[in-house]
């Protein structure tokens, strides 16, 4: 360190939270990839099996910008793990409607990514796992549970 360098004060917060998202992410992309999915087709599924949703609502829910959805969305179709469909209750809309194989395929997905969290979580004695917990949630249902407008920011997955 230089004598120019300024002086930190505070922990690193964001290199921390960004370190662990960014191993776990592809920890989970690792895993998912055992069954031909992404963690963005894993997302769909699981969303699409929760209600019926269209695809402007699943790109929001998953974080994903339209043509990231588009793909997405083209992927499972292909695969035979969903489709678009019109709505029950906007004949104007349509909606992804997962297959039975990709119910099947979202159950074992959601085994994956809960195995995932679980080893994570694991790796901390059982009082730091449920203090972290409580902690990030505290935070993101409070100081952190909205953006700052900024044009650059790019918008947090809910």
């Amino acid at each position: 360190m230089t004598a120019l360098a300024p002086v930190r004060t505070e922990r690193d917060l964001s290199f921390l939270l960004d370190r662990t998202s960014h191993v776990l992410r592809t920890q989970m992309s690792a895993a998912l990839a055992e069954i031909g999915l992404t963690a963005r087709m894993h997302c769909v599924l699981v969303h699409a099996l929760e209600q019926e949703r269209t695809q402007v609502q699943l790109a929001e829910l998953g974080d994903m910008d339209k043509t990231t959805m588009v793909v997405t969305v083209d992927a499972l179709e292909k695969a035979g793990l969903a489709e678009r469909r019109p709505s029950s209750t906007d004949r104007r809309a349509r909606i992804i409607a997962v297959t039975p194989a990709g119910a099947k395929l979202a159950a074992r997905s959601q085994k994956i990514v809960d195995g995932v969290h679980r080893d994570a979580l694991e790796s901390l004695p059982k009082g730091e796992r449920d203090a972290l917990l409580k902690a990030l949630n505290h935070l993101v249902e409070g100081h952190l549970s909205a953006t700052a407008e900024a044009s650059s920011a790019r918008r947090a997955r809910q």
